[in-house]
C-alpha cells in the first residue's frame, strides 16, 4: 500500500447534500443533486490533514421522459470535482464530467433498452492516485 494511504488515524468530515426532483409535465421528470463535503484527518501530521481521494463536490442531474406510447429515455450528467491526491493538498486531481444516455420502448411486460455510457467519449478519470510506483528491483524513487 502506498505510504500516503497507510495512515490509520481518525478522520472527521462534514458536508451538505441537496436532492431535488421536479415533474413539470406528466411525462417529464427533472432532477438535480448536489453534495459538498470536507473530510480531514484529525491528528497532526507533517504530511498534512487532507484525505487523499476524498471527493469534495458531486453533482448528478438529468431529465427523464416516459411517454404514454411506451417510449422512454433519459440524459444524465455526473460531475466529480477536483480532490486532494496527497495529504498536503499540493497535488489535486482534475474534475470529471460524464454524460450517459438511455432510450427504449416498453410494450406490456416487455422492455427493450439501449444505454450509451460516456456519450461524449470523455477521457476524464473516475479515480486518480499520486504516489511512486515501481516493480521489484527498480530504484526506490520510481
Amino acid at each position: 500500500m502506498p505510504e500516503s494511504l497507510s495512515r490509520a488515524v481518525p478522520a472527521v468530515g462534514y458536508g451538505v447534500e441537496w436532492a431535488n426532483f421536479y415533474k413539470p409535465l406528466p411525462w417529464l421528470t427533472l432532477d438535480f443533486d448536489l453534495s459538498h463535503s470536507n473530510a480531514k484527518f484529525t491528528e497532526d501530521d507533517p504530511a498534512g490533514d487532507h484525505i487523499p481521494g476524498s471527493i469534495e463536490t458531486v453533482i448528478a442531474t438529468g431529465a427523464r421522459v416516459d411517454l404514454p406510447n411506451g417510449l422512454f429515455g433519459s440524459l444524465r450528467l455526473r460531475y466529480f470535482g477536483p480532490r486532494p491526491l496527497i495529504e498536503d493538498n499540493s497535488v489535486r486531481s482534475k474534475s470529471t464530467t460524464l454524460v450517459n444516455l438511455e432510450t427504449g420502448y416498453t410494450y406490456k411486460r416487455l422492455r427493450a433498452q439501449l444505454d450509451v455510457l460516456n456519450l461524449f467519449n470523455s477521457k476524464d478519470h473516475d479515480i486518480d492516485y499520486f504516489y511512486v510506483s515501481r516493480l521489484p528491483g527498480e530504484p526506490i524513487d520510481g
